[in-house]
């Protein structure tokens, strides 16, 4: 499950906070040249043509782009596309026209929910374009069009199949027409690889084209382009500027970098509350990023008052999109009943929704979901296969869980080499619980030669990394001189960063020195106030510790009562001291009424675990005839 160590970030790399911040990178370029794509067939007209679909799409280009020396009319170009897309029997090409018009807002209001539609419709139709900007709008979505990472494969695949004529329509409205829009749209082709090679210095062209007409998505993608140094030299605050010219113009996606780039200081000084200004604008447009990092930061408290609930709703509104990430972090606070009703049921049904998706954390939490049976049937062979999905995908939660699957055999036979080799691969890439299970394999010798020193190096890694169990044991390392040279000081100042973060056994740890004043001046009372800490939280070697000090009265006021209540609480947990140390108590009557039996009770307890005294205070209550019948259990001490 998710942060059994910290968030996620979006997109493949694993990082600390959860929010795309880019568009895709393409490869890096230099200068830009079109190639021209021979175009498809164009009907002829002729004067007093009978309507037909050819003829009222050809009539739909020339007022759109203009040709022939008419004037531009978008609105006449729409009329004309709508005619033969719909009244003269259809032209897919002429719908998918209508597609690029309502997305661009060419004579009809922009809205990608009506240009998804008539792509769909067209793109059946056999239109390469409209697969074209499916293959693109499907993967990366917009408002009103949902992403579908499936579907936008199934039209990449449909249109590179096709070839480059199957886009001669918008080849020729971007070379031919100079078209804003369609130089735009068409250095999306190159830079993705949509119907054409991918080709990063022609799509550097295309897009500086568009900026240069004042495109706001042109401008947008220019400025990722200088952002990430695509084909010029990396510039953020050139890349900032761009973006800026771009939102001002209503441009969603160029508001999300803007927010991304103050919230990390890129090109311009950092300023929270600035990125949650800008975070909002690009999710009020209904841009899924940007509502996913605005959640982020209301469920972080990052330049807001933290609101979990506001977090809630605008992960919902991305995970309604299709956006994994979002999706992913909703299921995790429905699983956790953060600023929602606890639902772990629909935590797995968002963890799904993103893992299918291909999201390696929520194939991770989805793993740790059918491990531990949390919202699902518990399924430890399915739970293997979503760790397997995300360890492919190199993340590092999963390659760990996925080795302790292959430590434990859960789910999986015993194969403590795989175990060993997937901890190697995580804790390589920095996971420090990684880092520790592999320094305990090296300690131990599973599935890799015993190796101290190994052990060391790894665990004083994790340790580093802020691990409180690694601190813990890192600490007994220096203590004991396993791996390295004995260092109380050492010791003391790793028991004391794992104390520091509540590690129960550090804290114990750290008790035990003040109370031996081994590395530290004796003090006991800081023994007893360390001790406490630990036994609440249910550690019985702290509460049989504690209940030493509470009896003995040192660091604190003798109190055989509450001495009493913790031995109890520690035999409960299988201490064998304190399970003889309570049968003292009431056989002694020390902080309770004595009472024999009972003392019996814990003394045969004891004694069926090996405690020789026990087994002899035993032998000899039994052996008084008065106390005979007292000795119910049924059994003889393993030890007498």
């Amino acid at each position: 499950m998710v942060r059994i160590g910290e968030h996620q970030i979006i997109d493949a790399a694993p990082s600390p906070s959860r929010e795309d911040k880019s568009e895709p990178a393409a490869a890096s370029v230099t200068t830009a040249s079109p190639m021209m794509i021979p175009l498809a067939p164009q009907p002829q007209t002729r004067a007093n043509a009978e309507p037909s679909p050819g003829l009222c799409f050809q009539l739909g280009n020339r007022y759109l782009f203009g040709r022939d020396g008419v004037a531009v009319d978008e609105a006449l170009a729409v009329k004309y596309y709508r005619m033969a897309a719909f009244k003269f029997g259809g032209h897919p090409e002429a719908m998918a026209a209508l597609g690029f018009c309502h997305e661009f807002g060419h004579g009809v209001p922009q809205s990608f929910k009506e240009c998804d539609q008539h792509y769909a419709l067209a793109a059946e139709q056999g239109s390469g374009f409209a697969c074209a900007r499916l293959a693109f709008l499907r993967r990366y979505g917009r408002m009103g069009i949902v992403i579908n990472k499936f579907e936008a494969e199934k039209w990449l695949n449909r249109v590179n199949q096709m070839g480059p004529t199957s886009i001669g329509w918008l080849v020729e409205a971007a070379d031919m027409d100079k078209h804003p829009s369609a130089q735009y749209t068409l250095g999306i082709c190159y830079h993705y690889g949509i119907a054409v090679a991918a080709d990063a210095e022609r799509a550097l062209h295309y897009y500086r084209a568009a900026a240069e007409a004042n495109h706001p998505r042109g401008l947008g993608i220019l400025g990722y382009c200088y952002g990430n140094g695509i084909g010029v030299a990396k510039d953020p605050p050139l890349a900032f500027q761009y973006y800026m010219r771009a939102a001002a113009l209503g441009e969603s996606v160029s508001m999300y970098n803007i927010a991304h780039y103050y919230e990390e200081g890129f090109g311009v000084k950092q300023d929270l509350e600035q990125a949650i200004y800008w975070y909002r604008r690009s999710a009020e447009f209904g841009y899924c990023s940007a509502q996913n990092s605005l959640g982020y930061m209301y469920e972080e408290g990052l330049g807001v008052e933290r609101n979990e609930a506001e977090a809630v709703k605008w992960y919902t509104l991305a995970s309604e999109q299709g956006y994994a990430w979002a999706q992913c972090n909703l299921g995790f606070c429905l699983q956790n009943g953060i600023g929602v009703e606890k639902n772990e049921a629909m935590g797995v049904y968002w963890y799904e929704k993103a893992a299918v998706q291909g999201h390696s954390r929520a194939q991770h939490n989805l793993g740790h979901a059918y491990q531990y049976g949390i919202g699902v049937e518990k399924n430890e062979v399915a739970a293997v296969h979503w760790y397997q999905r995300s360890a492919e995908a190199g993340n590092s939660f999963a390659l760990h869980s996925l080795g302790y699957c292959y430590q434990y055999g859960i789910g999986v036979e015993v194969n403590e080499q795989t175990a060993a080799k997937l901890y190697m691969d995580s804790a390589k890439l920095g996971h420090a619980p990684a880092q520790l299970s592999l320094g305990c394999c090296y300690r131990s010798g599973i599935g890799v030669e015993v190796n101290e020193v190994e052990a060391f190096k790894w665990i004083k890694m994790s340790a580093e990394g802020g691990n409180d169990l690694a601190q813990n044991t890192l600490g007994h390392l220096y203590e004991d001189g396993i791996g390295t040279q004995r260092d109380i000081e050492a010791a003391v100042h790793w028991y004391r960063k794992s104390a520091e973060q509540n590690n129960v056994w550090a804290l114990t740890n750290l008790a035990m020195m003040y109370s031996e004043g081994n590395g530290l001046v004796q003090n006991d009372a800081e023994a007893v106030r360390l001790l406490r800490l630990a036994a609440e939280q249910n550690h019985g070697r702290a509460q049989a510790r504690l209940a030493d000090l509470l009896s003995a009265g040192r660091g604190c006021a003798a109190d055989p009562v509450e001495a009493l209540h913790w031995y109890e609480r520690a035999a409960e947990q299988g201490s064998v001291g304190a399970m003889s140390a309570v049968a003292r108590c009431y056989e002694e009557g020390i902080g309770c009424q004595a009472d024999l039996e009972r003392a019996i009770e814990w003394y045969e307890k004891a004694a069926s675990w090996g405690d020789q005294a026990s087994s002899e205070r035993l032998i000899h209550l039994i052996a008084n005839s008065e106390l005979s019948n007292v000795f119910t259990h049924g059994y003889a001490a393993r030890a007498a």
